[in-house]
């Protein structure tokens, strides 16, 4: 049957099924089968066929045909799975039933009084005969898991058979172990099988229907209730699912293995069409969608029913129920991590590449769903983590994300990416390590539009930080108080800052400390707190190779006097709130001296308008992100309690009370968007007496006479006799006693559980275009936005 014909048909059983007003029995196969028995059609062909509106008006006016197509539907890929699929014939039902229920799913979730029809079982739906009754008593919702997990391992639909010759002695379905199957060599399995164009295709058909039953989620509102574990998720990721750990091992496998640049020769990627990209796609988002669990409220199981190969730990206790998390925070072998590090790195780096040869390797898209898989691999599995640090092959994971976000800072609809980038750099900045790593020399020349500097990596997180700061869409100021914390927790760490670099810190003092800035919101004054801070840790531990950034606080010693001398009475107050309303723009540019972008850079440019995003949920503030540890002589870390920051060190900022500062301050009200906020001299004095301003007015008392002798003296102009003077100073047994050295961790919170999931199936709706799945239906986890 032709191509033409085959839709034909298939549109006729679509109007048919629309027009019906009585109900159709289940038995009647001759009717239901015109939907998937003769038909060869592409999913493109099935959502093209079945429009939104009659699903729509099935579901309305005729629920039990829907339900029933739906049972149909399931009962085939159960007959798939069951039967193993030998046939062409069987293949194409299977496909054909795949793609209808991907088509239909979405307008099941979207209506309230159909969310539990899949997770009811079929009344009467008993093939007759007796041993399986039982098992169809299960919900429909798990038959078509189990038979989506039984396809996956498929021998000759979606993997390769192990049979030698084609004699009907067919694998047994259920005596085959899956585990054999792995799809890609890497984590726990060793057998890289023969690439195979259509059992990528199948695979990634089935793994499109998996993403659609999971995505029941996008049609909750968020809430704070991270206890919302999602059903369909939940039950695939369990021991029900006998095949968890070989899928869980295929699709990480799958990933971390890619090679968009084709075997590593220039441009090959346009002699061959690259049909691995879209699988690997869909198994990036699969993984990440079973991986959503929020580690801050997560439980033990009583028991651990799976066998787990070498490649995973011997959890004592067992890990969590999810049986896909459990496998991930269990992983410990060396050659896994670098595997997993050196795969998602260079699949990272893949935009970058892109500009030094334009079009020499295929560019991926999907690089937002590898950062949320790097963040899960991060947060649920510290070895992973503590190796990624162990070398400086962090920074190949750096690099990209700095320029990810110095790329997307303009761009309104990139403010999700703008957040996971950041928060990944908390996660990492709490660990020692990282500072360390960070004085490793830039040589790399990705053309990015920042400064031109010679330095190390630190001096490239700094200046692309003040580029995101000083440029970056209006909706990122909440991501300052992460940027600085970042700065922050690096500092101690940091051997010697160019003075490009330097010049930036002091940059963004300047602009946090003018008087209008201070006083307009109650939190700005916390900016200033933390560059402070910054300054403390690299004069305190880090003199000797600072000269560049003492030199540069030396020029702009008047900063640090004005911030000291700061004016709190109400006419200065009222003076300075009256030049805010005349300067709209959050920070000035004046006073940094831009100096040329790199070579071949392209500036950051805003979204197209009419570009679609989606909403996101608010992120926690930095206190609730993180907590403060102290580290101690050895350094070892030792979490501070919260009845300790009272008496808060020199150097952090006050802890206020929220609900204090408000009861103060009462809110004026006010035509601009943000509230009014209205400062007293009391809350200024408050936070006022509390700047950590010793240590380096005492450095400036030091060294400034020194520095204006020698300009006398050698009635110097010259900065370089300067700079030769101040590597040579010392400050020992000058200075106060150094403070102990303040880490700000992240730490795990239901608000980041409820973002990330946000950002997660935004990014998921977003990405699937072809063909749209959840494109007009009603979701209610975010909203989607045209710019």
């Amino acid at each position: 049957m032709g191509s033409a014909d085959s839709k034909l048909n298939f549109r006729k059983a679509v109007i048919q099924l629309t027009t019906k007003t009585q109900p159709v029995e289940a038995t009647d196969d001759a009717f239901w089968d015109q939907f998937w028995a003769d038909t060869a059609t592409s999913v493109q062909d099935v959502f093209a066929l079945v429009p939104a509106a009659e699903i729509r008006a099935v579901r309305e006016e005729s629920p039990s045909n829907l339900a029933t197509l739906c049972y149909k539907a399931v009962e085939k890929l159960v007959q798939g799975a069951e039967s193993g699929c030998h046939s062409e014939k069987e293949k194409q039902v299977v496909l054909n039933c795949s793609r209808l229920l991907t088509r239909v799913l979405p307008y099941i979730f979207e209506d309230p009084d159909w969310r539990g029809f899949f997770w009811s079982t079929v009344p009467g739906a008993g093939r007759g005969g007796g041993e399986e009754e039982d098992e169809n008593a299960r919900p429909l919702a798990e038959s078509l898991l189990l038979a989506i997990a039984d396809l996956l391992f498929c021998p000759d639909f979606t993997v390769q058979s192990h049979r030698r010759n084609n004699v009907d002695s067919a694998e047994d379905v259920h005596s085959l172990d899956s585990c054999e199957y792995i799809w890609e060599a890497g984590v726990g399995f060793a057998h890289s099988p023969q690439p195979n164009y259509i059992h990528d295709m199948n695979r990634m058909e089935l793994l499109k229907l998996l993403l659609t039953c999971f995505s029941e989620a996008m049609y909750l509102p968020p809430s704070p209730e991270s206890g919302n574990t999602n059903p369909w998720v939940q039950f695939f990721c369990s021991t029900e699912n006998r095949h968890a750990l070989p899928l869980f091992t295929s699709l990480l496998n799958t990933v971390c293995a890619y090679d968009p640049v084709g075997y590593g020769i220039p441009y090959n990627h346009l002699l061959f069409s690259d049909y691995r990209e879209p699988l690997v796609e869909e198994a990036a988002q699969v993984l990440i969608v079973t991986l959503d669990h929020d580690s801050a409220t997560s439980t033990t199981p009583t028991v651990d029913g799976t066998t787990i190969s070498t490649a995973m730990d011997d959890a004592d206790p067992p890990g969590p129920e999810n049986l896909f998390v459990n496998y991930l925070s269990r992983i410990h072998r060396e050659e896994d991590f670098q595997f997993i590090l050196k795969g998602i790195a260079r699949l990272l780096s893949n935009p970058l590449l892109q500009t030094y040869l334009p079009n020499s390797t295929k560019k991926i898209q999907f690089h937002q769903e590898l950062l949320v898989l790097f963040w899960k691999l991060c947060d649920f599995n510290k070895k992973f983590l503590f190796f990624v640090l162990k070398s400086s092959d962090v920074l190949d994971i750096l690099v990209p994300i700095l320029y990810f976000l110095n790329d997307a800072r303009a761009d309104q609809s990139r403010v999700g990416l703008m957040h996971i980038g950041v928060f990944i750099l908390l996660l990492l900045s709490g660990e020692r390590n990282f500072g360390v790593r960070l004085n490793k020399p830039y040589s790399v020349r990705v053309p990015m539009d920042i400064p031109v500097f010679t330095g190390t990596h630190a001096d490239l997180l700094i200046v692309v930080f003040h580029k995101i700061i000083t440029s970056g869409h209006q909706r990122l100021q909440p991501l300052f108080d992460c940027l600085l914390t970042i700065v922050v927790n690096v500092s101690p760490y940091l051997k010697s800052l160019s003075m490009v670099t330097a010049n930036k810190l002091l940059h963004l003092l300047e602009a946090f400390s003018t008087t209008w800035f201070l006083f307009s919101a109650s939190q700005n004054h916390h900016l200033v707190f933390f560059l402070l801070e910054v300054f403390n840790n690299i004069i305190q531990y880090q003199f000797d190779g600072n000269s560049n950034l003492v030199y540069a606080i030396i020029r702009k010693r008047g900063v640090f006097h004005q911030l000291a001398n700061l004016p709190t009475d109400p006419t200065s107050i009222h003076k300075a709130l009256q030049r805010r309303r005349k300067t709209p723009e959050p920070l000035s540019r004046a006073g940094s001296q831009e100096g040329a972008s790199m070579e071949g850079s392209r500036p950051a440019a805003p979204a197209e308008p009419g570009t679609l995003k989606t909403s996101l949920v608010a992120t926690p503030g930095i206190d609730k992100l993180t907590e403060k540890s102290q580290v101690s002589e050895d350094g070892t870390l030792r979490s501070l309690e919260p009845e300790s920051q009272t008496s808060a060190t020199e150097g952090s900022p006050p802890e206020e009370e929220p609900s204090q500062t408000w009861k103060d301050q009462r809110r004026l009200s006010s035509t601009s968007a943000s509230g009014q906020w209205n400062p007293t001299s009391d809350w200024i004095l408050s936070w006022k007496s509390k700047l950590p301003l010793q240590t380096i007015m005492r450095l400036l008392q030091v060294l400034v006479p020194q520095v204006e002798k020698i300009c006398i003296d050698k009635g110097l102009t010259d900065e370089s006799e300067i700079l030769r003077f101040l590597q040579h100073g010392t400050l020992v047994g000058l200075l106060p006693v150094p403070h102990p050295i303040l880490i700000r961790k992240y730490q795990a919170n239901s608000g980041t559980a409820m973002w990330f999931r946000t950002y997660m199936w935004g990014v998921i709706y977003l990405r699937n275009v072809d063909p749209p799945i959840w494109y007009d239906t009603d979701v209610k986890l975010f909203e989607i936005q045209r710019v």
